[in-house]
């Protein structure tokens, strides 16, 4: 599934060229091995096509055969997955109606130095499960028995609230505007027994809808399970032998599966998953509670055969997954982004590049992370999937620069001519753009809701008219810079990406900037929302030097033998102060690092947690306000008092940190109790 940096934003983007560079520094996998290329399966219901036909290259452009494709990956897979401490990948290129290529690169075992096969090594491709969803949705469709644009309630045992009046479809569940908060709370684990039915994991907390539908992309890995329930209540079907059934078995795709835990006879081919190959240390099988988010388990080779048949509008040989006209709107049907940028469109991401067609969707579990690319018009396709989490962001380095790499070597062409703006607009354009920014896809109601004064989203305006937007950050570390080619319409100096803004009454109230485009946006918060993190800093640093200073203020006095001055009110109101202070420090800090951990390692979501969630809640629900009310009793008193003005001031310092601390506790409902997330 798509990770959550929270929420949000991973780092992508032309790292083929640096490649070779990069990979003098690289670190050495444990041992080589070669790369694996499985045969180019020749059943029946692979169409027949000649292995080295152009796909109507462009003048100068190679042609894409097995020997150019593989002679490329092999420039770049091995040195990639070095550089990036990542144990394994697989890489599959169809063309018109075959599997062209298809590799294994490293190994899918470090321990037994099992290196990855194409063909019966199986992988997470995480969130690109998410497309079988929607294919067995449109299946549906095209029978008769759901209707994109019917309440969804209409299929459901339970209700979904609307908003503004409005309910939620399942157009808007496709398209990621559903209009809901970030839920992650049981996401991902490794224990089996903590998996509850689907229909029982929706149920058991519906995410606020924090938008009205159809209005702002969010994505959502809770509504798409709710797609994959409603496959099973239309079709009369568990989800897991419809895809069987109607995906699988007509694609031939005998090594894929979505059950949890995998049938036995596919476990002994599934690769491992790794934080880092150099760690050598093997992760435990990741279950996803919303299955249909997530849960898939394939080998490239099956992937190949899912890519051709959409890319043949549903046919597969004699089989077909979807009628031709589905296919087509399901490819073609676009919710509009912001200004040109890339759309959603029903499942799939736009992707178009270098003028050609293009859709595709990404995936990341915790250890696996996985692109499929779809160049419509061309007949050709494009997975990769890595077993590993990698070095620095190395895996979403990697697929934006084999995605788009590939691109520009097999299907180049001439972007449109941008229309330009004078320096005047850009300088005034890029002041109306700078500030402070949150993203859509987020936690809103619930305490998770404080990862959002954790990674808020800066743009920066420079004095050259370009801006600097802290959430994209180019291969180097440091952030991209964006040069305005139309009216509000930004494009990357290094790559073809662009970026996009909403302006009402003169003023921009929201932008998003690709490959984030289709799915969320980035929301200008106000001057008060954006002093948050300042105030948050500001408070920790007050309560922090209150707390350090009781013990040293203590050994100062007892080694130069000073008594301690206080006597009466004044000495309980100076010991309670410290005390209330050393409460609210524990507990801000207990929430802050809780939610951070919780984001980094979404193992932490799964219900074992859910002791520490609520006793850290609990602490807090007591300990902000005792901390508060100390802290405010203290400054009246020392207000009142012949203290020292430097006293006074701190009072009143300490009383209006710890008054925001405990405001932070209710604004994002840290206090309370349950581990809904």
């Amino acid at each position: 599934m798509r990770k959550i940096p929270v929420l949000l934003c991973s780092a992508v983007l032309t790292m083929v060229a640096a490649l070779p560079l990069q990979a003098q520094q690289a670190i050495a996998p444990p041992v080589s091995v070669p790369p694996t290329t499985a045969p180019v399966p020749t059943a029946p219901s692979l169409l027949p096509a000649a292995e080295n036909t152009p796909s109507a290259p462009s003048a100068g452009a190679p042609v894409l055969t097995r020997e150019d494709a593989e002679a490329w990956l092999d420039g770049i897979m091995p040195y990639a997955l070095a550089n990036g401490d990542i144990a394994g990948a697989v890489v599959v290129v169809v063309k018109d109606g075959r599997i062209l290529v298809q590799k294994g690169y490293g190994y899918a075992d470090l321990e037994k130095r099992a290196p990855v096969d194409p063909e019966n090594t199986l992988f997470r491709p995480g969130s690109v499960s998410k497309l079988f969803t929607w294919t067995a949705v449109m299946q549906l469709v095209s029978q008769g028995k759901l209707d994109l644009d019917a309440d969804i309630n209409t299929y459901l045992d339970f209700k979904i609230p609307q908003r503004d009046g409005k309910p939620i479809t399942l157009r808007h569940v496709m398209t990621h505007t559903t209009g809901m908060e970030e839920q992650i709370r049981g996401l991902i684990t490794s224990r089996l027994d903590e998996v509850v039915p689907l229909g029982d994991a929706l149920k058991n907390w519906t995410p606020e809808r924090i938008y009205a539908p159809g209005t702002t992309p969010a994505y959502s890995n809770y509504a798409t399970a709710l797609a994959g329930y409603i496959v099973e209540r239309a079709s009369g079907q568990p989800f897991y032998d419809y895809i069987d059934a109607q995906i699988f078995k007509p694609l031939g795709m005998k090594h894929s599966s979505f059950r949890q835990p995998l049938p036995a006879t596919l476990l002994s081919g599934m690769s491992k998953g790794y934080e880092r190959a150099s760690s050598g240390e093997a992760k435990e099988y990741e279950f996803i509670s919303l299955a249909p988010a997530g849960s898939l388990a394939a080998t490239g080779s099956d992937m190949g055969r899912f890519m051709i048949a959409h890319l043949q509008d549903g046919a597969f040989g004699d089989a077909r997954i979807l009628d031709a006209a589905t296919a087509q709107q399901m490819h073609s049907t676009g919710q509009a982004s912001i200004g040109p940028l890339n759309r959603m469109m029903l499942g799939f991401y736009e992707t178009s590049v270098n003028g050609h067609r293009a859709i595709s969707h990404g995936g990341d579990t915790q250890w696996f992370h996985s692109d499929l690319q779809l160049f419509l018009d061309d007949g050709i396709g494009l997975f990769v999937s890595m077993n590993s989490a990698g070095r620095d962001g190395a895996t979403g380095h990697i697929r934006t620069a084999l995605s788009r790499g590939f691109a520009d070597r097999y299907l180049p062409g001439k972007p449109a001519a941008p229309q330009g703006v004078s320096k005047e607009e850009a300088l005034l354009h890029a002041s109306q753009m700078a500030g402070t920014y949150v993203s859509s896809r987020r936690a809103d109601s619930s305490f998770v809701s404080l990862s959002n004064l954790l990674g808020p989203v800066k743009v920066i305006a420079n004095d050259d008219g370009s801006l600097t937007v802290s959430a994209a950050i180019g291969y180097g570390g440091a952030p991209k810079k964006w040069r305005e080619i139309a009216p509000y319409v930004w494009q990357d100096t290094t790559s073809t990406d662009r970026l996009a803004a909403d302006v009402v009454e003169g003023k921009v109230t929201r932008f998003t900037l690709e490959p984030y485009a289709p799915i969320m946006v980035f929301q200008r918060l106000s001057s008060w929302h954006a002093a948050y993190l300042p105030l948050l800093i500001a408070s920790l640093i007050v309560v922090l030097l209150t707390v350090v200073a009781w013990p040293v203020s203590a050994l100062v006095r007892r080694y130069y033998g000073v008594p301690y001055r206080l006597s009466g009110v004044d000495a309980r109101a100076h010991r309670l102060v410290r005390i209330g202070a050393l409460l609210s420090l524990l507990a801000t800090s207990a929430a802050l690092a809780l939610v951070a951990s919780m984001l980094s390692a979404l193992e932490m979501t799964s219900p074992r947690s859910d002791v520490m969630i609520n006793a850290m809640r609990l602490f807090a629900t007591v300990a902000l306000p005792v901390g508060a009310a100390f802290a405010v009793w203290n400054a009246w008193h020392v207000l009142r008092s012949q203290r020292r003005w430097l006293a006074k001031l701190w009072a009143v310092l300490l009383a209006l940190a710890c008054l925001f601390l405990l405001w932070l506790g209710f604004a994002p409902q840290v206090l309370g109790c349950g581990a809904n997330a």
